[in-house]
């Protein structure tokens, strides 16, 4: 399991939501939003990336890369074997989260799986021959919202996120015409290291360091792929995780999905198939903020018929990158 790790004082931990909220931002930039000087922000980010406290990747959406079906899973294990069952799933390069929930015996994880073969090798061959595994359910992800990718922890002001990230996100289910060879060696690039230079890019592409500028510039804007910036939140002082399993009147899902997707403490939305048709990942200060988002947020909505909260005990392996220490 992932171990307990210091938090970041407040400068480090703005320059983190920096990071977060743009994750590409230069260190001038970073510098001039939170009004503190280029070498500070270098002095301050470098150490956390070289440790891993921040780590930047790339995650491709699934509208726009067709053999890839999205879902997620809730694995019900043996409590003394869910720590390997986690670490095992993590491992995979399909996996993009894997956390560990309730009272120690459940795991959701979200897969991008290449194709109908992979799915079905999953779902019919690996989980049954898994001992340890005691039931599962399955759940496509129909729509993921992407507002909550926006998520910076409440640690910068409006106007400071509006000058990280000046161009209003798209809808995350738009078409898209077809990728060329280099973008999906970008692509392979980004997701290796989603702060490596235009020059390296271009290097691990065999292409120009302007054409690898302009074809990412065109991939991130059309959300072709979303570069991400992965961090322990509990370093930012946020010590409550959950996932939200909401059942939705059918008329109201996209408003749903959209208005929580927009809430500070929304880091995922997703429509999906199953009884509840919402999955939404909470992140609080504690159990009160929680508390307070379910009661004030959630019981405001007028399409929300039940709801099922599970709380995330610990995360292994989010946007594609095992967390350190958690093996």
């Amino acid at each position: 399991m992932e171990k307990a790790r210091h938090q970041l004082d407040e400068t480090d931990s703005r320059i983190a939501a920096a990071m977060l909220a743009s994750p590409r931002a230069s260190w001038r930039t970073v510098g001039q939003v939170l009004g503190i000087s280029e070498r500070t922000v270098v002095r301050r980010a470098a150490p956390l990336f070289h440790d891993g406290t921040l780590r930047s990747t790339a995650v491709r959406n699934p509208v726009c890369f067709p053999d890839l079906i999205p879902l997620a899973l809730r694995i019900r294990c043996k409590p003394n074997r869910i720590s390997a069952i986690a670490a095992t799933l993590a491992r995979r390069p399909d996996t993009v989260w894997v956390d560990v929930l309730g009272g120690g015996d459940e795991i959701c994880t979200v897969l991008f799986l290449d194709g109908p073969g992979a799915r079905n090798n999953l779902l019919l061959r690996d989980l049954p021959a898994t001992a340890a595994v005691q039931s599962w359910t399955s759940h496509a992800l129909l729509r993921v919202f992407p507002a909550g990718f926006d998520w910076s922890g409440g640690l910068l002001s409006q106007e400071e996120l509006a000058s990280l990230r000046p161009d209003a996100p798209v809808t995350y289910t738009r078409t898209h015409s077809s990728l060329l060879p280099v973008d999906l060696r970008l692509v392979d690039g980004l997701i290796e290291d989603g702060r490596a230079s235009y020059t390296e890019l271009a290097r691990r592409a065999d292409t120009s360091a302007l054409t690898a500028r302009r074809r990412l510039e065109a991939l991130a804007s059309g959300q072709v792929v979303r570069i991400a910036t992965e961090v322990d939140l509990a370093r930012l002082g946020i010590r409550t995780e959950a996932l939200l399993w909401m059942t939705v009147a059918p008329g109201g899902l996209e408003e749903t999905g959209r208005r929580l997707s927009r809430h500070p403490q929304v880091r995922f939305a997703s429509a999906t198939t199953g009884s509840a048709n919402l999955l939404v990942a909470v992140a609080a200060t504690d159990l009160d903020a929680l508390y307070l988002f379910l009661s004030d947020t959630v019981g405001a909505l007028d399409h929300v018929t039940t709801m099922e909260v599970t709380p995330i005990l610990t995360g292994v392996k989010r946007t594609g990158l095992v967390r350190p220490g958690s093996l």
